[in-house]
Protein backbone atom coordinates (compact mmCIF):
# COMPACT_ATOMS: atom_id res chain seq x y z
CA UNK A 1 0.00 0.00 0.00
CA UNK A 2 2.86 2.62 1.05
CA UNK A 3 4.27 1.84 -2.67
CA UNK A 4 1.01 2.92 -4.09
CA UNK A 5 0.85 5.99 -2.41
CA UNK A 6 4.05 6.65 -3.16
CA UNK A 7 3.43 6.12 -7.15
CA UNK A 8 0.28 8.11 -7.04
CA UNK A 9 2.52 11.10 -5.75
CA UNK A 10 4.35 11.91 -9.00
CA UNK A 11 1.04 11.13 -11.19
CA UNK A 12 -0.89 13.71 -9.31
CA UNK A 13 2.07 16.34 -9.58
CA UNK A 14 2.06 15.84 -13.70
CA UNK A 15 -1.93 16.61 -13.80
CA UNK A 16 -1.41 19.78 -11.39
CA UNK A 17 1.30 20.78 -13.83
CA UNK A 18 -1.12 20.35 -17.31
CA UNK A 19 -3.53 23.26 -15.40
CA UNK A 20 -2.69 26.41 -16.59
CA UNK A 21 -3.20 30.03 -17.75
CA UNK A 22 -1.62 31.76 -20.75
CA UNK A 23 1.84 32.38 -18.84
CA UNK A 24 2.42 29.53 -16.56
CA UNK A 25 3.60 25.45 -18.50
CA UNK A 26 4.64 22.58 -17.44
CA UNK A 27 8.27 22.32 -17.63
CA UNK A 28 8.24 18.53 -17.37
CA UNK A 29 6.88 18.33 -21.03
CA UNK A 30 8.92 20.25 -23.70
CA UNK A 31 8.61 23.80 -24.41
CA UNK A 32 7.66 23.14 -28.18
CA UNK A 33 4.92 20.98 -27.14
CA UNK A 34 3.56 23.79 -24.88
CA UNK A 35 4.20 26.53 -27.43
CA UNK A 36 2.38 24.92 -30.20
CA UNK A 37 -0.38 23.90 -28.22
CA UNK A 38 -0.63 20.49 -29.34
CA UNK A 39 -0.51 16.76 -28.00
CA UNK A 40 -1.22 18.04 -24.25
CA UNK A 41 -4.65 19.05 -23.69
CA UNK A 42 -6.56 21.27 -20.70
CA UNK A 43 -9.39 19.48 -19.94
CA UNK A 44 -12.39 21.80 -20.32
CA UNK A 45 -16.12 21.14 -19.64
CA UNK A 46 -17.44 18.90 -22.00
CA UNK A 47 -20.03 22.14 -23.32
CA UNK A 48 -17.33 23.62 -24.53
CA UNK A 49 -14.87 21.70 -26.70
CA UNK A 50 -14.38 18.76 -27.10
CA UNK A 51 -11.17 16.33 -25.13
CA UNK A 52 -9.91 15.40 -28.84
CA UNK A 53 -9.45 19.18 -29.52
CA UNK A 54 -6.10 19.98 -31.84
CA UNK A 55 -5.88 23.28 -33.13
CA UNK A 56 -5.78 23.41 -36.65
CA UNK A 57 -5.46 26.56 -39.38
CA UNK A 58 -4.19 27.49 -43.39
CA UNK A 59 -2.47 29.98 -44.72
CA UNK A 60 -2.44 30.73 -48.14
CA UNK A 61 -0.94 34.07 -48.36
CA UNK A 62 3.38 33.54 -49.71
CA UNK A 63 2.84 35.80 -53.08
CA UNK A 64 -0.07 37.55 -52.28
CA UNK A 65 0.38 41.38 -52.16
CA UNK A 66 -1.71 44.17 -50.88
CA UNK A 67 -2.27 45.93 -47.19
CA UNK A 68 -2.35 43.47 -44.29
CA UNK A 69 -5.20 43.02 -41.75
CA UNK A 70 -5.91 40.41 -38.80
CA UNK A 71 -9.35 40.61 -37.61
CA UNK A 72 -9.95 38.68 -34.07
CA UNK A 73 -13.53 37.04 -33.51
CA UNK A 74 -13.89 36.15 -29.78
CA UNK A 75 -17.18 34.69 -30.34
CA UNK A 76 -15.65 32.22 -32.85
CA UNK A 77 -12.32 31.76 -31.42
CA UNK A 78 -10.33 32.68 -34.19
CA UNK A 79 -7.94 35.18 -36.14
CA UNK A 80 -8.32 35.98 -39.58
CA UNK A 81 -5.53 37.62 -41.61
CA UNK A 82 -6.05 39.81 -45.01
CA UNK A 83 -4.04 40.78 -47.64
CA UNK A 84 -5.38 43.61 -49.91
CA UNK A 85 -9.08 43.08 -48.75
CA UNK A 86 -8.24 38.77 -49.77
CA UNK A 87 -8.64 36.13 -46.74
CA UNK A 88 -5.16 34.50 -47.14
CA UNK A 89 -5.00 32.75 -43.71
CA UNK A 90 -6.81 31.63 -40.61
CA UNK A 91 -6.25 30.49 -37.30
CA UNK A 92 -7.74 28.85 -34.02
CA UNK A 93 -6.72 31.19 -30.76
CA UNK A 94 -7.41 31.09 -26.97
CA UNK A 95 -8.38 34.69 -25.98
CA UNK A 96 -8.94 36.51 -22.53
CA UNK A 97 -10.30 34.02 -19.98
CA UNK A 98 -13.70 35.56 -18.16
CA UNK A 99 -11.69 37.13 -15.63
CA UNK A 100 -9.05 38.84 -17.94
CA UNK A 101 -11.41 39.49 -21.12
CA UNK A 102 -9.63 40.52 -24.17
CA UNK A 103 -11.37 44.10 -24.75
CA UNK A 104 -12.63 44.60 -28.25
CA UNK A 105 -11.51 47.71 -30.31
CA UNK A 106 -9.64 49.21 -33.08
CA UNK A 107 -6.26 48.73 -32.77
CA UNK A 108 -2.34 48.67 -34.59
CA UNK A 109 0.58 46.17 -34.20
CA UNK A 110 3.00 48.35 -32.71
CA UNK A 111 5.74 46.30 -31.33
CA UNK A 112 7.31 43.15 -32.62
CA UNK A 113 9.39 40.71 -30.94
CA UNK A 114 10.40 37.61 -31.94
CA UNK A 115 11.64 35.92 -28.25
CA UNK A 116 9.46 38.21 -26.29
CA UNK A 117 9.07 36.51 -22.65
CA UNK A 118 6.07 38.02 -19.95
CA UNK A 119 7.06 40.61 -17.82
CA UNK A 120 3.93 39.83 -15.08
CA UNK A 121 3.57 36.60 -15.77
CA UNK A 122 5.14 33.09 -15.58
CA UNK A 123 5.84 30.12 -12.56
CA UNK A 124 8.18 30.34 -9.91
CA UNK A 125 9.84 26.91 -8.73
CA UNK A 126 12.43 25.94 -6.32
CA UNK A 127 16.07 26.20 -7.79
CA UNK A 128 17.16 22.94 -6.33
CA UNK A 129 14.55 20.70 -6.75
CA UNK A 130 13.02 21.99 -9.81
CA UNK A 131 9.18 21.83 -8.36
CA UNK A 132 6.81 24.39 -8.96
CA UNK A 133 5.90 26.43 -6.24
CA UNK A 134 3.36 28.65 -8.20
CA UNK A 135 2.54 28.03 -11.49
CA UNK A 136 0.27 30.62 -12.38
CA UNK A 137 2.37 33.08 -10.61
CA UNK A 138 1.58 37.49 -11.23
CA UNK A 139 5.16 38.66 -10.38
CA UNK A 140 3.41 42.43 -9.34
CA UNK A 141 2.35 40.01 -6.58
CA UNK A 142 3.93 36.87 -6.40
CA UNK A 143 7.33 37.05 -5.74
CA UNK A 144 10.14 34.12 -5.00
CA UNK A 145 11.29 33.35 -1.66
CA UNK A 146 14.38 31.87 -0.45
CA UNK A 147 16.12 28.82 -3.13
CA UNK A 148 13.12 29.74 -5.45
CA UNK A 149 13.66 31.70 -8.94
CA UNK A 150 10.93 33.14 -11.43
CA UNK A 151 10.68 31.94 -14.97
CA UNK A 152 8.72 34.55 -17.06
CA UNK A 153 6.34 33.07 -19.23
CA UNK A 154 7.85 32.68 -22.75
CA UNK A 155 5.54 34.23 -25.52
CA UNK A 156 7.03 33.97 -29.43
CA UNK A 157 6.49 35.41 -31.97
CA UNK A 158 4.94 38.34 -30.02
CA UNK A 159 2.75 41.29 -31.17
CA UNK A 160 1.31 44.01 -29.37
CA UNK A 161 -1.65 45.25 -30.46
CA UNK A 162 -3.52 47.15 -27.05
CA UNK A 163 -0.85 48.14 -24.23
CA UNK A 164 -0.20 44.76 -22.61
CA UNK A 165 -1.83 42.24 -24.91
CA UNK A 166 -0.63 40.98 -27.95
CA UNK A 167 -0.71 37.75 -29.91
CA UNK A 168 1.92 35.38 -29.56
CA UNK A 169 2.71 31.39 -30.04
CA UNK A 170 0.73 29.95 -26.98
CA UNK A 171 -0.90 26.75 -25.88
CA UNK A 172 -4.81 26.21 -26.85
CA UNK A 173 -7.34 24.55 -25.00
CA UNK A 174 -9.85 24.82 -27.35
CA UNK A 175 -11.92 27.95 -25.50
CA UNK A 176 -11.15 31.39 -24.10
CA UNK A 177 -7.92 30.84 -21.52
CA UNK A 178 -5.24 33.44 -21.63
CA UNK A 179 -5.09 36.80 -19.31
CA UNK A 180 -6.20 38.40 -22.13
CA UNK A 181 -3.19 38.03 -25.09
CA UNK A 182 -4.26 35.83 -27.78
CA UNK A 183 -2.43 32.45 -28.42
CA UNK A 184 -2.00 30.53 -31.57
CA UNK A 185 -0.50 27.57 -32.44
CA UNK A 186 3.43 27.70 -33.38
CA UNK A 187 2.85 27.48 -37.35
CA UNK A 188 0.26 29.87 -37.65
CA UNK A 189 1.79 32.76 -35.07
CA UNK A 190 4.77 32.33 -36.96
CA UNK A 191 3.26 33.14 -40.77
CA UNK A 192 1.10 35.84 -39.08
CA UNK A 193 4.31 37.29 -37.33
CA UNK A 194 6.09 37.20 -40.88
CA UNK A 195 3.70 38.93 -42.70
CA UNK A 196 2.29 41.91 -40.34
CA UNK A 197 4.24 44.75 -39.91
CA UNK A 198 4.08 47.86 -37.13
CA UNK A 199 1.16 49.36 -38.04
CA UNK A 200 -0.68 46.61 -39.04
CA UNK A 201 -4.46 47.27 -38.09
CA UNK A 202 -6.02 44.63 -35.81
CA UNK A 203 -9.85 44.58 -35.32
CA UNK A 204 -10.87 42.83 -32.30
CA UNK A 205 -15.02 41.56 -32.70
Amino acid sequence: MKYLQLLHLPVLSLVAALICQCAPYPTSLSQSDYLSGYRQQETPPTSKVSRSYEPKGYWDGDGVSGAAKIRIVRAEQKAYFYKGGVLVGMTPISSGSDKHATPAGNFKVTEKDIDHESSVYGIIKNKITGEIVNKDADFRIHKPGPDEVAVHAPMPNFMRFNHGIGMHTGFLPGYAASHGCIRMPEQMAAKFYENAKLGTPVIVD
